[in-house]
């Protein structure tokens, strides 16, 4: 019984590698698009709530330098939240960072 030419290791090591790098690609390309969603919707929500003249508006930002962040808000609520979310944001990119080195 002939069943072919063996598959070689580096065939199968390759061809495992692709799927990990289109899995990753997809994912980042579905969180690019769920925060373009998101950024949307909240100004729309923030267009709705001025036009009917109820609350008022406030906001801020996290914008992450490497693992660096740099916050900015309107009042202390929203720049306390965001303080939270650049500390974890900063944890999870230096755990994803460190992961490869940790599974060796």
């Amino acid at each position: 019984m002939d069943l072919g030419k063996p598959i070689s290791c580096l065939h199968v090591v390759k061809l495992e590698s692709q799927l990990a790098d289109n899995l990753v690609f997809s994912i980042g390309m579905l969180l690019a698009i769920a925060g373009f969603v998101i950024g949307i919707l909240a100004f729309i929500i923030a267009i709705a709530k001025s036009v009917r003249g109820s609350g008022k508006v406030r906001g801020g930002g996290v914008v992450m330098i490497g693992p660096v962040p740099i916050i900015f808000g309107t009042d202390k609520q929203s720049t306390r939240m965001l303080v939270l979310l650049g500390i974890i944001l900063m944890v999870v990119f230096l755990l994803l960072t460190m992961l490869p080195v940790l599974w060796r």
